[in-house]
């Protein structure tokens, strides 16, 4: 037996006025063929599914495909979605005949002329493997998914965490409903309801002690342990995509029972629907946050969340960065900002040496500003390193050489090339800093950034501020979305019948 692996994987936010490239997802780190399965054979969904096929009694032939990853960022040109297809397929058509299909996928990925990359993906996959082949397909929590990916695949597997550390656990169950099609001869039907409603990110933290989004993950968790279930899975779908088909969703496929589907996709997406607005955050101003962070002895962590990197965001903002080079700190103020022009004009530079620059404005020419502080170059870095937690487990991280950058105030910036997890511990530590003792760290993360900061920080608010992924998002133009949408629209009555998909 032969089992075909493959990724796709990029978030897209279409408030971000740069676009994604062919040489975004070069930079991040293709490989293919038996390379993906020796490289990946440990890291992410990928690990998940070689790690759980090699325990199965006869283990399959794997058949490395492509990986194809790149950072959240803008819409990708027509240009980088041609050449991903031609990537894809050209994989799928050089490994031949396969028993199945596993592929990791992100499922919010958006391209010029083609707002369901991965729906279109999915069908032309289909189309070319006819009925019969099985396809799995797992997709991150914040997946838009549509009718299109739904019909072409035979179970959908979403993450059911954030912050996302169950990346690797999602590939295991991908690749457990593989298993029993394959062996057990389970056959999957599938209760999918699109909601009329947007959430914030903020809120969704599966892993605190009570609220929506941990009842709801305790749901779907209790779902898959039923013996007639497949796979169950929510998506508060991430919210910066100006695109049709858009909204949450609940994905429920079963072994042959679509009553038992439709019954819990109904129930889940109804809950959600009627609790939506105890996603709603509370945020605090910019000025508020940084005094508070600076009455406090302990460590502060400031989510900035609308320059998320983790979000699609540029990651240049420095709204926060001015205020606070108001306040003197007692231990370092961390906080990070792309900007390849400034790491290179700090190339060569001799630490110790002061120097004038200016940061932010110019990958966010929307929602950004620009400043310019006198600093001293501390050190030049690269930023590698491999991180597991929120988004990856053993995942190699390459943000490209970098530069920190010391200001009077005790006020660290570190200045990166690339964007990546502007909020990881390992960033700051690749930068000669211990996060866990400063005094304020900003994290590029509306939520996930609390898997490791939440057992260290004394304080950690959500900080309003301009940027690409602002959590008041329905007060952006969004022109393509369909219509009536909450929060856009004071939608009265809804019921899951009018968004229900079996097949």
């Amino acid at each position: 037996m032969r089992i075909a692996i493959g990724q796709l994987w990029q978030e897209t936010n279409t408030l971000n006025p740069l676009a994604t490239t062919r040489a975004d997802f070069e930079q991040f780190g293709i490989c293919r063929g038996d390379d993906l399965v020796t490289q990946m054979a440990d890291v992410n969904e990928l690990g998940g599914f070689i790690q759980a096929m090699r325990a199965w009694p006869g283990p399959p032939e794997i058949a490395g495909l492509v990986r194809l990853p790149a950072w959240p960022s803008g819409t990708a040109t027509a240009e980088c979605f041609k050449w991903l297809r031609r990537e894809f397929f050209g994989a799928v058509e050089a490994a031949g005949n396969v028993d199945a299909f596993l592929l990791a996928l992100h499922g919010a990925m958006v391209a010029q002329g083609q707002p369901d990359v991965e729906g279109a993906i999915l069908q032309e996959l289909r189309e070319r493997s006819g009925p019969d082949v099985p396809i799995v397909a797992t997709l991150d929590l914040h997946t838009n998914i549509t009718r299109e990916m739904v019909r072409a695949a035979d179970v959908l597997v979403t993450y059911h965490s954030m912050p996302h550390v169950d990346i690797f656990e999602t590939g295991q169950r991908g690749a457990e409903a593989l298993r029993r099609m394959l062996f057990e001869g389970a056959k999957p039907t599938t209760a999918f309801c699109k909601i009329p409603a947007v959430v914030p990110p903020e809120n969704s933290n599966t892993e605190a002690d009570a609220g929506i989004a941990v009842e709801l993950k305790r749901r779907v968790v209790e779902l898959e342990k039923m013996s007639n279930i497949l796979s169950a899975g929510i998506a508060p779908v991430q919210p910066w995509m100006d695109i049709p088909q858009f909204g949450s969703s609940v994905v429920v496929t079963t072994d042959n029972d679509p009553a038992a589907a439709r019954a819990a996709c109904v129930s889940v997406a109804e809950e959600f629907w009627r609790r939506r607005r105890e996603y709603m955050p509370t945020l605090v101003s910019v000025e508020d946050a940084v005094r508070l962070a600076h009455e406090e002895s302990g460590l502060t962590v400031l989510s900035d969340a609308a320059d998320a990197t983790t979000s699609g965001a540029p990651g240049d903002s420095v709204w926060i960065l001015a205020e606070l080079l108001k306040y003197r700190w007692p231990r370092e103020a961390l906080v990070t900002v792309v900007a390849p022009e400034v790491v290179e004009q700090c190339a060569g530079v001799v630490p110790g040496t002061q120097l004038t620059v200016s940061l932010g404005g110019l990958r966010d020419n929307r929602f950004g500003k620009s400043i310019e502080l006198d600093v001293t170059v501390e050190r030049t870095f690269d930023a590698r390193f491999t991180m597991t937690g929120h988004i990856g487990k053993n995942m190699p991280i390459d943000m490209g050489r970098s530069v920190v950058l010391r200001h009077a105030s005790n006020t660290l910036v570190i200045v990166t090339t690339r964007t990546g997890p502007h909020f990881a511990p390992e960033l700051f530590r690749a930068a000669g800093f211990e996060p866990f003792e400063a005094s304020v760290v900003i994290a590029k993360s509306p939520c996930g950034f609390r898997a490791v900061y939440a057992g260290h920080a004394a304080g950690i608010y959500s900080v309003k501020a301009p940027g690409c992924a602002p959590s008041d998002f329905w007060n952006h133009d969004f022109k393509n979305i369909p219509r009536p949408l909450w929060p856009w629209d004071d939608i009265e009555q809804w019921t899951p019948a009018e968004g229900l998909l079996q097949k």
